[in-house]
């Protein structure tokens, strides 16, 4: 796919906080941005760990402000902040005065009332400082990024602006994670929101590939924590990654995937450290074999709630299932997954949503449905075995029971979608783990 105006391919580059955290990481990425010259738009993370026991800058930012909110000094914290970004600019041997603009962002952090302005700081000064150090155009992302009145990001807004500001011909460094509200007002993205970012950016440009660096050489068949040496996943499509992400793998921000699968736009994930390795390319459809086998990755998440309903000729009660999803919804309750049969169905919850409204739930289920039987379980971790066009496969199912079977670990519940990307099953908590490397031993093992 070309470029904006057709005259030259362009690529938007995001790096994550691990490849923003220091200077060191700086010179890395200079080098990276300047190996290709379709480089010409960045996308920055604020400052992240550069050892175990350190700290993001997202989190102390978040720290500043609830200080303020509770009346308590900030001062110590915003020191830590400032002087990260002072070593940053110091040992890049900038002339950036960043002291002017950590002075500015003191003032007003004590003024504003949201946690949106205070977090979005990090990227806004890695931004600034990645901008000096490229020779780049810097562009405030409340200047292309727009969110609707209700907090949603608003695509079509946001599209236009950045067709109307971005110039391949000047190249830019746009800040991550935030955006403007139509009062003025700074709001941020969901954690990881970054790379959200580039990719409206990416779209907006209509770039030839949107590249996401971080710490990781691309997307792995299963969480390396849990599954050793994993093998990594050269090519992937969006759907596939969406069920991934979706089922708890966490490489890349699910909501960054619909805004470039909507126009075609490749991703590819790489890695800051290691930028010769071709890391893991992500697209619409396959258009060649691939070499992972016949699933392309297994994910997961522990701590859900599994609320059973049972009620004689259930399948023949109009409305009964609306009903009972009205009342999630009234709660402001999200649910993963709802399998059933004909008398029973059941709402799978990650514990999370329900917080402090289990109880309300049931009540409400019980006076509005008057079900035969209620039942509850907790403790439940969901597996996804995913890969494109895996239920037309046979065998597939036989492969991921036999080896739970194996591996003495009772099945709770399972449920196949009707895409054929994925099955899921679920397990108690405590097996997690052995679930996760039984399934993906019977199919890379």
């Amino acid at each position: 796919m070309g470029g904006q105006s057709g005259e030259m391919s362009i690529f938007v580059a995001k790096f994550g906080g691990t490849s923003l955290a220091s200077a060191e990481a700086f010179r890395k990425v200079k080098e990276i941005v300047y190996a290709d010259h379709r480089r010409c738009f960045v996308v920055d993370s604020a400052p992240g760990k550069r050892f175990d026991l350190d700290s993001k800058v997202t989190d102390l930012l978040y720290e500043c402000h609830e200080r303020i909110k509770h009346g308590q000094d900030f001062d110590p914290v915003f020191a830590l902040i400032s002087e990260r970004y002072r070593e940053i600019v110091r040992e890049l041997g900038l002339s950036l005065n960043i002291d002017a603009w950590l002075s500015q962002i003191y003032q007003q952090m004590q003024r504003e009332t949201s946690p949106d302005y205070a977090a979005s700081r990090g990227e806004f000064l890695n931004g600034l400082i990645l901008a000096e150090y490229l020779g780049y155009e810097f562009i405030d992302a409340t200047e292309v990024i727009r969110f609707t009145a209700d907090g949603f990001l608003d695509l079509e807004q946001s599209e236009a602006l950045i067709r109307q500001k971005l110039d391949p011909k000047r190249p830019a460094v746009i800040p991550g994670f935030y955006g403007v509200m139509p009062d003025g007002s700074i709001k941020t993205f969901s954690r990881g929101g970054s790379d959200i970012t580039g990719a409206v950016i990416a779209r907006g440009v209509r770039a030839e590939l949107y590249e996401n660096w971080t710490d990781v050489s691309g997307f792995y068949m299963a969480d390396p924590r849990i599954v050793p040496q994993p093998k990594l996943i050269k090519l992937i499509t969006y759907s596939e990654l969406r069920e991934l992400a979706y089922n708890g793998a966490n490489v890349l921000h699910e909501a960054a995937i619909y805004p470039v699968s909507q126009v075609g736009i490749p991703i590819n994930i790489r890695n800051t450290n290691q930028p010769e390795e071709p890391g893991t390319l992500i697209v619409k459809e396959l258009t060649e074999p691939r070499d992972c086998g016949e699933i392309v990755g297994v994910a997961g998440q522990k701590d859900f709630v599994i609320i059973s309903i049972e009620k004689a000729l259930m399948n023949s009660q109009l409305g009964f299932v609306r009903r009972l999803l009205s009342i999630l919804e009234e709660l402001k309750i999200s649910f993963a997954h709802l399998p059933s049969g004909i008398d029973v169905v059941s709402l799978v919850i990650h514990s999370s949503e329900l917080k402090e409204k289990l109880d309300q739930v049931l009540a409400r289920i019980e006076e509005r449905l008057a079900p035969d039987k209620i039942e509850v379980v907790t403790d439940i971790a969901l597996i996804a075995t995913v890969g494109q066009g895996m239920a037309y496969r046979s065998g597939i199912a036989a492969k991921v029971f036999n080896a739970l079977g194996k591996a003495a670990i009772n099945v709770r519940m399972i449920d196949q979608g009707a895409s054929g990307l994925n099955l899921i099953v679920g397990v108690e908590n405590k097996d997690f783990i052995a679930a996760v490397r039984a399934i993906y031993n019977a199919f890379v093992n």
